[in-house]
């Protein structure tokens, strides 16, 4: 079926199965943050709402991480990206690998024996009180504006394609992850981030069996890509000006990948919330395995996608305005006889959404009580702590 030629419609929406399978992810969510709310009587430090007093497992910690930065931007981006320039955006996997290990090694060792909640602190002990305020200010503000991106532009895109509205998405997305974000601490967050790991794996699995069942298997996806240059690994080009080389990834990527699960506080809140250090370092293990799960699953829907546009791409067709509305476009075409289907890829998009902002709001609320609060009123009760930090999530 290499000359396939989809049929395009000129319109093609969300039905209420679809809607009903989003709002279960949702209520899914709502529920894990109610459970760790009310379990073995809530949270009574401040160290139970930002660590999970620092008992966690290793698998729920490490799919956690992997969640935590692949937002609702990189489930509709990645694909985009295989789909026009191939699938080379693999090699981002070896570069998260040296990150691993480095992280493993180097910083979570430091940040775990320290015993402390906010990276900032760390700041503190090395370069006084100064450098401390100022990062825990620069983290607040750029953290706000990139959960707003995070929200926002998911809602845009799929707003324009399917015209599901806006501003319901943006406030029931919004209200649920405050809501079991502020309710039920760091547990929440973490396994709440497990569940929407396994809904993103899902729907991205759903669009590769369907979408190279109707190319015509595996092997004539291979073929196709293959043909048109989308298997194109090996590129060693040492120029620094061309978009995607084998080093590009290797030294890029690990920079990039080290920035985050290095020293960002949203991260080593993570991995210092696991009961022992040996623990922590097989967390970062299994967010390395699931992220190449998830990155290796994106851009096999991104080579699909290409290999079943080949002959009618909707971008030139003008079916869709921007190469992110790609995948929503295409699981509404090849789902649209399967209600309910489309909404699971809706809840794939937006548990990545979902797993970022919780893990931004928590991260925000644990520098504001640690680095600003704490520090002026050090005789506060730890009752209040504990009130000012759901209201920190909450706002």
């Amino acid at each position: 079926m290499a000359d396939y030629v989809p049929y395009v419609r000129d319109k093609l929406t969300f039905s209420l199965w679809d809607y009903g399978v989003f709002a279960a992810m949702l209520l899914g969510s709502t529920g894990i943050g109610l459970f760790y709310a009310l379990a073995r009587g809530g949270q009574k430090t401040s160290d139970d709402f930002f660590t999970g007093g620092r008992s966690m497992s290793a698998v729920p910690v490490g799919l956690s991480l992997s969640a935590s930065f692949m937002s609702a931007v990189q489930v509709l981006g990645v694909p985009a990206e295989a789909y026009r320039y191939g699938a080379k955006f693999l090699q981002m996997c070896l570069g998260q690998a040296l990150n691993s290990a480095l992280t493993a090694y180097v910083f979570m060792p430091m940040f775990y024996r320290l015993g402390i909640t906010s990276t900032y602190q760390y700041l503190e002990m090395r370069f006084g009180r100064s450098v401390r305020l100022y990062g825990t200010i620069q983290f607040l503000l750029g953290t706000m504006l990139y959960t707003g991106i995070v929200i926002y532009a998911p809602a845009l895109i799929l707003n324009q394609v399917t015209g599901l509205d806006i501003w319901a998405s943006l406030f029931s997305t919004g209200a649920i992850c405050t809501f079991y974000t502020s309710v039920g601490g760091m547990k929440a967050v973490i396994w709440t981030d497990v569940f929407q790991v396994l809904v993103m794996i899902s729907g991205f699995l759903a669009i590769a069996i369907r979408g190279a069942l109707l190319v015509g298997g595996p092997t004539a996806v291979l073929e196709i890509a293959r043909n048109h240059s989308r298997i194109n690994f090996g590129d060693f080009d040492p120029d620094p000006r061309r978009r995607y080389t084998f080093w590009t990834f290797v030294c890029g990527s690990t920079f990039l990948w080290l920035s985050m699960y290095g020293v960002h506080q949203a991260q080593v809140q993570r991995y210092i919330s696991c009961k022992t250090e040996n623990t922590a370092k097989l967390a970062i293990l299994v967010n390395q395995v699931a992220i190449c799960i998830i990155v290796s699953s994106a851009v096999t829907c991104g080579i699909i996608m290409f290999t079943f546009y080949v002959n009618c791409d909707p971008l030139l067709a003008g079916y869709v305005s921007a190469p992110d509305q790609y995948i929503p476009y295409l699981v509404l075409e090849i789902f649209e006889q399967y209600p309910g289907v489309p909404g699971l890829f809706l809840a794939c998009a937006y548990s990545g959404t979902l797993s970022t902002a919780s893990t931004s709001i928590n991260a925000m609320a644990a520098v504001t009580v640690e680095d600003l609060i704490k520090p002026k009123m050090p005789h506060i009760s730890m009752k209040k702590i504990i009130i000012i930090s759901k209201g920190l999530c909450e706002y």
